[in-house]
């Protein structure tokens, strides 16, 4: 089934979207390592997340990008240091206001709208609501008519938007994206991006990480910079590309960094 050659709808309704409730931001990572079958492969990792801007992770193949957004997400628990939602109010789950969208969707075994219905059941939003969500995020993403389809019958291009309807249903205040377009066509890659830049412009924080330097420029604005698992820089994109600080940095640009 190809991607449907009309853009989705990505136009607020007439009641604002963004979010009123009090943030979990900023996320601290403080001297975060992480290792797997006796090798360390995320070395020291500190950084803060503030609200606001859309933080793009850079670095070559096996830098540390997926699980540096896994430990940020909660999927996965450093074997050292500490990863903190400084905002998150005392006893309050901070996994309930983010959300993560992987490069392969995980879809259920259920139709489109089944599938939307099922993560806002999981955030507790009553069933007489999820109707008015599910409808509002389908159109908004140009899945309208595949409601009823089974998810796993859909394009990839489709999948992919359906995980990103299926996050945004429930109003995340972070959204992980791990290389959300990798496999997408141009066509699909762009709506995408519309996607999530209307997130962006709604109060989603996005932290996303992609191999697609021409994406990176259009979608960040900051950059981090990551390399066999430590952080080089985390700097606004336009310095990133324009005047890199690290010399690894410099020679991924230039397409000459060895792994």
């Amino acid at each position: 089934m190809s991607d449907p050659i009309t853009q989705p709808s990505t136009e607020a309704p007439p009641v604002a979207r963004r979010r009123t409730t009090p943030s979990i931001l900023p996320l601290s990572l403080e001297g975060v390592c992480f290792d797997a079958r006796g090798k360390r492969l995320i070395h020291d990792l500190t950084f803060t997340l503030d609200a606001g801007p859309r933080t793009i992770i850079l670095g070559p193949n096996g830098a540390g990008k997926s699980l540096t957004l896994r430990l940020c997400h909660g999927l996965l628990t450093p074997v050292g240091g500490h990863v903190a939602w400084e905002g998150a109010a005392p006893g309050a789950d901070p996994l309930k206001h983010q959300a993560m969208v992987f490069q392969r969707p995980v879809l259920l075994r259920r139709t489109v709208a089944q599938n939307i219905d099922y993560a806002l059941k999981l955030h507790d939003v009553a069933r007489r609501d999820r109707p008015a969500l599910i409808e509002d995020v389908l159109n908004r993403t140009g899945l309208a008519r595949f409601a009823k389809s089974p998810a796993r019958h859909l394009s990839g291009g489709e999948q992919q938007k359906l995980a990103l309807a299926r996050a945004w249903a429930t109003k995340p205040e972070v959204l992980f994206l791990d290389e959300p377009t990798a496999s997408l066509d141009p066509a699909a890659t762009h709506a995408v991006e519309n996607i999530i830049q209307t997130m962006h412009g709604e109060g989603t924080r996005i932290v996303m990480t992609t191999h697609d330097l021409a994406q990176a420029r259009r979608l960040a604005d900051e950059i981090m910079f990551l390399h066999k698992g430590h952080l080089m820089e985390k700097t606004p994109a336009d310095e990133f590309f324009d005047a890199p600080r690290s010399g690894e940095a410099a020679a991924f640009l230039k397409g000459e960094l060895r792994w």
